[in-house]
């Protein structure tokens, strides 16, 4: 595999770095935590303006005919903003349903997704209920389930698409840890839902490019954790001397530093794998999420103690990036089940 970016994948990195760190600012996040975790000015930018939403997805529905190197390249940029966006909708539901959906179905929902129109949301359970058209069920921490316009749900070896407004349908928005990601219990009572055709490609699209999504917004995380917490240590002045040049400290941030960059090759790994469909693409994929998702976590914590006092006000962004590193932990299978999938694959039965 390659895996030096084109100079059309740097651009696309660069651009949306630069959108993201002019456009989604702690203000701006602030006050979408406070207006249901979606700042919607930011997300018709990104859709329109840019035209990023659809990067993904197919030219001949609204977008740009690229791959999961080139969305992993604007989630790493929107993770470092801690952006309040609902980019996972478009990681697992929109490409659920152009790999797996019927020609009337991405015909109608992915320009719709692609241009911001519309705003998608995924989740799976172990079992639901479907018969005459009809699901029935309850589908528990839905990302961004309140916003969405629609949802994919999936149960093994089933999909289905069922629209936010359809009879039957009702939304319990959580108070959940991450405030920019919000959580939602979706219950179905005998709801419309119109099935995907191709149920296990749709659900392996999802799969894949949710655990993308994630372990690229978590490495961008990260960075910035690494990132502002190297300018914190050469402002702050203790002892006479900038608290960066104590050498305790500065082990701790080239530890962060070390785990980043084994981070940044886990994700581009599992990107690249999919793209090109390589045999490695179910190991990279897991070790992605599990690996970027802990080195989050630890970097976010770093963050908030290499501040010191400040690091843990409600005033500091530090606790942002905490808790969005902790929601990333559990979201879409916890660590250790990745562990044990990346063990099963490499040992198998000796697993």
């Amino acid at each position: 595999m390659e895996f030096a970016f084109t100079e059309e994948q740097a651009m696309i990195g660069e651009t949306a770095k630069a959108f993201f760190a002019e456009n989604a600012t702690s203000e701006r996040t602030r006050r979408a935590m406070a207006a249901g975790g979606i700042d919607r000015a930011l997300w018709q930018s990104f859709c329109t303006e840019l035209g990023l939403a659809g990067i993904a997805l197919p030219e001949a529905h609204g977008g740009a005919g690229l791959g999961l190197v080139e969305f992993a390249l604007v989630a790493e940029a929107a993770g470092a903003q801690v952006a309040a966006l609902p980019l996972l909708g478009l990681a697992t539901a929109a490409r659920a349903i152009s790999a797996g959906g019927s020609d009337a179905q991405k015909a109608e929902w992915l320009p719709k997704l692609a241009s911001g129109e519309a705003i998608a949301a995924a989740e799976g359970m172990a079992t639901a209920q479907y018969a005459n058209g009809k699901l029935t069920g309850t589908f528990d921490l839905v990302p961004h389930g309140a916003a969405a316009d629609m949802f994919l749900f999936v149960t093994p070896g089933n999909a289905w698409i069922v629209r936010a407004d359809a009879p039957g349908v009702s939304v319990q928005a959580y108070t959940s840890m991450d405030q920019t990601r919000p959580l939602s219990k979706v219950t179905l009572a005998a709801a419309d839902a119109d099935p995907l055709p191709n149920a296990q490609a749709a659900i392996d699209a999802l799969h894949a490019g949710g655990w993308v999504c994630l372990a690229a917004e978590a490495l961008g995380g990260a960075q910035a954790a690494l990132d502002r917490t190297v300018a914190y240590a050469k402002e702050r002045v203790q002892f006479g001397r900038a608290i960066g040049s104590f050498q305790a400290y500065k082990h701790r941030l080239a530890d962060m530093m070390i785990e980043i960059e084994q981070a940044r090759s886990a994700v581009y790994w599992a990107a690249c794998a999919v793209d090109e469909e390589s045999d490695e693409a179910p190991i990279a994929l897991h070790a992605a999420k599990s690996f970027c998702a802990d080195t989050f976590f630890m970097c976010a914590s770093n963050m908030i103690q290499l501040h010191g006092g400040i690091g843990f006000t409600w005033e500091h962004d530090a606790h942002l990036y905490f808790k969005r590193a902790r929601s990333i932990q559990t979201m879409l299978g916890k660590g250790d089940f990745h562990r044990e999938q990346v063990a099963q694959l490499i040992l198998g039965e000796a697993a």
